[in-house]
């Protein structure tokens, strides 16, 4: 009732020229060919693609990193644990105010640049939809940094302890250690974490409405799919049709790379 049938609505939709106030004619694969032939169809695609290529990397990476940190038993790691945990409980909504409060022209960074002499005017964090872009990576990384940190721990938890200490018997220095013994006991796991922070990606829709704006940043340069489907939908003139033919394609950019992590988890078991 709430996942098979909204997907199959959507699909039939997709092929219709619904609007929001009348109820649309099949018009069969139009919308698709409509959305291929769209600028800001393709616009957004990149965006989201570029998205993903630049958070997913530091998303597998950084929380890793951090769970070798935190895994550490000495005096005060509690609150090291609960401090990077704590954007994550908080809401995506309060967390890209903050961000825009911190990226704004008179806001923290700005004024601590400038203070510094580091540049000469502000920085369009905000303004400019390359920057916008990038300062919404930022906050999705900061975001999710903790939640799949806790991943990580898991996963560090079951690997022996005897691996290690062998491994210092012989030799092996902390650098070795984490490349020989932490990485490859990690890896299915670091594969999970890719193809989740991949999808959430691909997804991504609240940093850029609250840094940017209804309009997606100057001339709407950053859109995300998701952002470009909300767009298009709403509103007295919204074109469901066409909503949901983008919607579906987004879908299929989505299963692609989530066969892709299958893939990768398969041939790695191998």
């Amino acid at each position: 009732m709430f996942s098979l049938w909204p997907f199959v609505n959507t699909v039939v939709l997709s092929l219709t020229d619904a609007q929001i106030l009348r109820g649309g004619r099949f018009v069969g694969l139009e919308n698709y060919g409509r959305a291929l032939d769209d600028p800001d169809f393709w616009t957004a695609t990149v965006n989201s693609v570029v998205y993903l290529a630049v958070v997913v990397p530091c998303l597998v990476l950084l929380p890793l990193a951090l769970a070798v940190l935190v895994q550490r038993k000495v005096p005060g790691i509690g609150f090291f644990r609960s401090a990077f945990y704590t954007p994550v409980i908080a809401s995506a909504v309060v967390v890209g105010l903050i961000w825009q409060w911190v990226l704004r022209s008179d806001g923290l960074v700005n004024t601590v640049f400038e203070k510094l002499h580091l540049v000469s005017g502000p920085v369009p964090f905000l303004t400019d939809s390359t920057m916008l872009l990038v300062s919404a990576m930022i906050v999705t990384v900061w975001k999710g940094l903790g939640y799949y940190m806790v991943f990580y721990l898991a996963a560090l938890g079951n690997v022996p302890a005897s691996l290690y200490e062998a491994a210092a018997l012989d030799g092996a220095g902390a650098v070795r250690r984490f490349r020989s013994i932490t990485i490859p006991s990690v890896k299915p796991m670091m594969l999970l974490v890719g193809t989740l922070s991949a999808i959430s990606a691909l997804r991504v829709f609240t940093e850029i409405y609250i840094l940017g704006g209804e309009s997606g940043g100057p001339g709407g340069g950053a859109r995300t799919l998701p952002f470009l489907i909300r767009q298009v939908g709403l509103g007295f003139a919204g074109e469901t049709g066409y909503a949901a033919a983008v919607s579906i394609l987004l879908f299929l950019l989505t299963l692609a790379f989530s066969v892709l992590g299958h893939r990768l988890s398969k041939g790695d078991e191998r």
